[in-house]
């Protein structure tokens, strides 16, 4: 059995939204979130791990639920999510086996495989699944992250 993970780390689309894009014919953008992932950000903090989303977009959307969620890290923009996240361990003096974290598509892979702890909504593409420990049976934007920090918190040591 693991210790807890130090850190949660996520990705947005495909993991907490369903990974669609939805634009009005304004040109404004939608996202859908679940609530139940905001349960996994809470069972995070309840057991004092921090939260991180780690995304390639650059949205308000994200920037807003971050925030009402108070998640403790948001990078937003970033094409090297293993680079951040190295350079987050850093700065909290942990390693990357100390954290978990969930992603969905390529640009995940190389934090996937680096990680202590790494998972894949079920939705992901099948090449992704396969290189995770594990898969969550809730698709992305159903619940998956929240699936993911249960999941965290059973297999651990107190």
């Amino acid at each position: 059995m693991k210790k807890i993970p130090k850190l949660v780390l996520t990705d947005i689309d495909g993991v907490w939204t369903d990974g669609g894009m939805y634009y009005d014919q304004s040109g404004n953008e939608w996202k859908k979130f679940h609530t139940y992932d905001s349960a996994g950000v809470l069972l995070c903090h309840h057991h004092n791990i921090p939260v991180g989303i780690i995304t390639g977009e650059e949205t308000a959307i994200v920037q807003r639920r971050a925030e009402k969620l108070k998640v403790d890290y948001l990078f937003q923009g970033v094409t090297d999510k293993l680079a951040v996240a190295k350079t987050l361990c850093h700065t909290l003096h942990i390693t990357l086996g100390e954290v978990a974290y969930i992603g969905d598509d390529l640009n995940d892979l190389p934090l996937l495989e680096k990680a202590g702890w790494a998972a894949a909504p079920s939705s992901a593409p099948q090449t992704i699944r396969d290189k995770v420990a594990w898969t969550t049976e809730k698709a992305g934007g159903e619940g998956a992250f929240r699936e993911f920090v249960e999941r965290l918190l059973a297999i651990t040591e107190p």
